[in-house]
């Protein structure tokens, strides 16, 4: 289903945009807020993500919004009601985004029943590789959710190809090693790298980690179906205030 609307959009736009908020930070009213903005500014798709005291692929701008909102009192089961409203509210797909102990301790059957009842269309979890994600993949596709896996510019051909064929909805493709955040260089070699991961797999390839101005999704038209805006966001809430999201979101296009 997130595939079919992927592509379904792509005939109207050069680049879809999709975009990160932690649930509960600063507030969950102020999360919610910002979901609005966003949308409202023509966000195509959205991950929530449950805070976690140990974000382990996230840099200090979404790694400080994960203990601000554990400070706060965010929780699993106030994500779910949060999400929940989220999607009832806005007509676009969103997604999870957490970390294997989140869904281990929750139980992966029960985490993709309900994600399913709340009507989240599937998930990002960095640290579930295939390998030791049996339980999870199936869980997701049994409740026709879609497990999003993530490719890196040090992932071999053969490497993508595995991780393709767990994978449904789109293929996350970081644009380069380490955490979210940090200053990206969008040149040919982050092309070449692109066009290894379109050989690799059928579905829509996303691309996040560094992506944070018009001119960094211009690049990416031609080359990917989404650009994933994360830390900016952040920082421009923080910076300036959550209406200049919308903002800065209606900048990029």
């Amino acid at each position: 289903m997130v595939e079919s609307y992927i592509k379904a959009k792509r005939k109207q736009k050069e680049i879809l945009l999709m975009t990160h908020i932690v649930m509960g930070y600063p507030s969950f009213e102020a999360s919610m807020a910002m979901v609005e903005e966003m949308v409202n500014a023509g966000v195509d798709l959205m991950e929530l993500q449950i805070p976690f005291s140990e974000p382990m692929a996230d840099g200090p701008v979404i790694l400080n919004a994960n203990q601000k909102a554990l400070e706060g009192g965010a929780t699993v089961e106030k994500c779910f009601e949060f999400a929940r409203t989220a999607a009832r509210r806005f007509d676009i797909p969103f997604l999870f985004m957490g970390y294997a102990n989140t869904l281990f301790q929750y139980g992966f059957s029960q985490f993709a029943r309900k994600t399913a009842d709340i009507n989240i269309r599937g998930a990002i979890v960095p640290d579930i590789p295939p390998e030791e994600g049996k339980a999870y993949i199936a869980a997701m596709k049994e409740n026709h959710l879609c497990p999003v896996h993530i490719f890196s510019p040090t992932t071999g051909d053969r490497r993508m190809q595995y991780l393709a064929a767990s994978s449904d909805g789109f293929i996350y493709c970081v644009a380069r090693k380490g955490v979210t955040g940090k200053t990206t260089e969008f040149s040919d070699d982050l092309g070449h790298y692109l066009q290894r991961c379109r050989r690799a797999t059928h579905l829509p390839i996303a691309v996040g980690f560094g992506v944070k101005d018009k001119r960094d999704v211009a690049y990416l038209k031609g080359k990917a179906d989404i650009a994933v805006i994360g830390s900016q966001t952040i920082r421009i809430v923080e910076e300036e205030g959550i209406t200049q999201a919308g903002t800065f979101i209606k900048n990029l296009q």
